[in-house]
């Protein structure tokens, strides 16, 4: 089965609307289409990575890409975790952890689109506390940070929900101009503060402790 070969297929996070796991071919298909239909109203632009502005075609082909990609190149030290969002079987969009030497910096940063008839209804905060969960409670991350233009009200609002707070700006270049985005950073004691509100269960992560850098289990058994 292909959960042997990539023990990644058998990770799934749960919240109490929606289900975190990667994709099969068909889901990304799915998951693809949603994007072709859009994930931002027309003149927002919250990516610095424009893959939404261009026809719905090439948005579709971006998500499969991207999802190929990101598994392809995976290696314990710098990898990039792309989940589908589903609700009731439905495909909502995705949500992404990475890291890059995780188990000695045991940092990690997210990103996430929906479905543009998704939007509005608390599933960013939902599947971004289902991340955070599986990086904090899990994996053993310290923080976690994620980088917002000051234009993004939306996950904006998510990440100050979830306890992030200011860590600095970023100055990007988009559509030919620069563009500041707020740095900010979830710690571990803040992510314990809020943790509570958004119940989260995590399956199938033992086997895949290795992908992640992490060879032993977070958490022993005392001795004796």
């Amino acid at each position: 089965m292909l959960v042997d070969l990539w023990p990644l297929f058998g990770l799934i996070i749960r919240t109490p609307r929606l289900e975190l796991r990667l994709p099969r071919e068909e889901e990304l298909a799915a998951l693809a289409s949603v994007a072709s239909d859009g994930a931002f109203r027309p003149g927002e632009q919250p990516f610095l990575t424009p893959w939404g502005d261009g026809t719905p075609a090439g948005r579709a082909r971006a998500v499969a890409t991207g999802q190929w990609r990101s598994l392809a190149g995976w290696k314990p030290d710098r990898w990039e975790l792309p989940l589908g969002v589903f609700a009731a079987g439905e495909p909502l969009g995705m949500v992404a952890l990475m890291a890059r030497d995780f188990p000695v910096v045991r940092q990690v940063t997210t990103w996430s689109w929906l479905g543009l008839g998704h939007h509005g209804k608390g599933y960013g905060t939902e599947a971004r506390a289902g991340l955070l969960a599986l990086a904090f409670d899990h994996l053993g991350a310290t923080s976690a940070r994620t980088d917002v233009f000051q234009d993004n009200h939306a996950s904006q609002a998510v990440s100050r929900k979830l306890g992030y707070e200011p860590d600095g700006i970023s100055i990007d270049a988009r559509d030919g101009e620069a563009v500041i985005s707020d740095r900010l950073r979830l710690t571990a004691s803040g992510w314990s503060a809020v943790r509570s509100s958004i119940p989260v269960t995590v399956a199938g992560l033992e086997p895949c402790r290795p992908e992640f850098g992490l060879d032993l289990p977070l958490h022993r058994p005392p001795l004796g």
